[in-house]
């Protein structure tokens, strides 16, 4: 038969866990209980016992007046307490000496306790105290009744064993109705975690958010945090790729149509064929663009930098210096001395040919790109300023957006609107950011903030 598997819900760890303890608790509590009471007992029959020993040493028990005058003037309870006298004196006319009962009681030799040195069992007497002494060569053993003790330590077992059946009586309801009020706003987020699993519109629920516990709270809260940003993450997939879909359905339609003319027309018309084959040209190139910049998008979403300590002061004139000759004006360099980064290099070199690209392609020909790099406090800043048409404020925010592009520039200037998005992405990873500014009097400015370091950091 198959063994039953244990609930190993919180609930039930918790309640199995405090009702351990509890039951542990209350045994361990029984035991010291029972130990403190036993001792406490045994302590007192040694201070009796003693003291009716030392009564017996400062008296001389030579005869019957002796021992009949003791035991007048004695508080003796000879109900629970059994004295035997051995006279080893010479001159002693009688030997022994034995208090009511003692007789019946050393008929049969007690049996010494193995937790105690002083404590004896004989049958029909229960347990008894044994204590011995001598004086002037006469010895006296006393036997003290514990059965008085014995019942006392009874009535405490029973009262204890009340308070242990009551305990484990109403234990289990209290732990139940604890457990509940620990674990039963967990059971409902994981309830409704399951409806959101199984919902068909999961993105416009959320989990409730108790008010106690605290944890609990907080875990609800951050959940539907991290809910709303998969939520957005999905729209904005699904933006993206909407986006994407209808920037290819453009040149892919233009290509169609310019094709599906020469394959109409060129015959009778030939000189419509080179035309369309440019406008098929122009437009396949356009999409190789997109889709180049997708991919580089998609890498940059999972890719991880390695980033090192990067002299930017050289970095950034070699690097202009090798791509001056693919634009068709000036860049200009205000770069100060030694200016180390925290960064990775071809980072760097994506994001600038990103920013030299978009001032080149908004800003008039005539016009220079001036690129300044500058140290302040802990903040290396890297920028690209042009004097083109500038971005409204309203856009600001914006153009950093994918596929984002200014209703006044679409359609008029070529563009994809990935390459700032893909400079910002791989800033973010560089642990920076970028951010845009106007560039009075007219155009903008593009600055790279990122985490200045030293020379020494490189050479660790």
């Amino acid at each position: 038969m198959r063994k039953r598997k244990k609930n190993q819900s919180s609930a039930a760890i918790t309640w199995r866990s405090l009702m351990t303890l509890i039951i542990g608790l209350m045994v361990g509590m029984t035991v010291i209980i029972l130990v403190a009471v036993s001792e406490q007992l045994l302590s007192e029959a040694q201070t009796n016992s003693t003291r009716i020993i030392e009564s017996l040493k400062e008296v001389t028990i030579d005869d019957d007046d002796d021992w009949e005058t003791w035991r007048h003037n004695s508080t003796l309870d000879t109900d629970s307490s059994y004295v035997h006298v051995r006279n080893a004196r010479k001159d002693a006319k009688i030997k022994y000496y034995n208090s009511p009962d003692a007789d019946d009681l050393l008929e049969i030799t007690p049996v010494a306790m193995p937790f105690n040195d002083h404590l004896y069992y004989r049958p029909h007497f229960g347990f008894i105290y044994r204590r011995t002494g001598h004086a002037r060569g006469i010895y006296y053993t006393l036997w003290l009744s514990m059965n008085s003790s014995i019942k006392l330590l009874m009535q405490v077992l029973k009262v204890t064993l009340v308070l242990l059946v009551l305990v484990l009586i109403i234990s289990p309801f209290f732990v139940r109705w604890l457990t509940r009020r620990l674990t039963g706003s967990l059971a409902t987020l994981s309830a409704t975690t399951e409806q959101i699993a199984t919902a068909a519109n999961p993105s416009t629920m959320q989990l409730p958010v108790p008010a106690k516990p605290t944890e609990v709270a907080d875990l609800a809260t951050n959940f539907n945090n991290l809910l709303a940003m998969l939520n957005a993450r999905e729209e904005q997939q699904k933006l993206f790729v909407m986006n994407a879909a209808h920037e290819l359905r453009t040149p892919i339609a233009t290509i169609k149509s310019h094709a599906q003319l020469i394959e109409r027309r060129a015959a009778e018309h030939p000189e419509i064929v080179p035309k369309s084959v440019h406008y098929i040209t122009e437009e396949s190139r356009q999409m190789q663009q997109l889709i180049e910049e997708l991919m580089q998008l998609s890498r940059a979403d999972r890719m991880r930098l390695d980033l090192a300590a990067v002299n930017l002061s050289q970095l950034v004139p070699e690097f202009v210096g090798k791509v001056q000759n693919n634009f068709d004006r000036p860049i200009r360099l205000d770069v100060a001395a030694d200016v180390w980064a925290l960064t990775n290099v071809t980072a760097v070199q994506e994001i600038l040919t990103n920013l030299i690209t978009n001032a080149v392609k908004y800003s008039p020909a005539d016009t220079p790109v001036t690129i300044s790099l500058e140290q302040s406090a802990q903040t290396v800043q890297l920028t690209v300023a042009d004097h083109g048409r500038g971005i409204p404020d309203a856009e600001k925010e914006q153009i950093f957006e994918r596929f984002y592009r200014s209703a006044d520039v679409r359609g008029s200037i070529p563009g994809t609107g990935l390459g700032l998005p893909i400079a910002a992405q791989l800033a973010e990873l560089s642990q920076g950011k970028l951010t845009v500014a106007d560039n009075p009097p007219t155009g903008s400015v593009f600055t790279l903030a990122l985490q200045a370091t030293d020379a020494d950091s490189a050479e660790a």
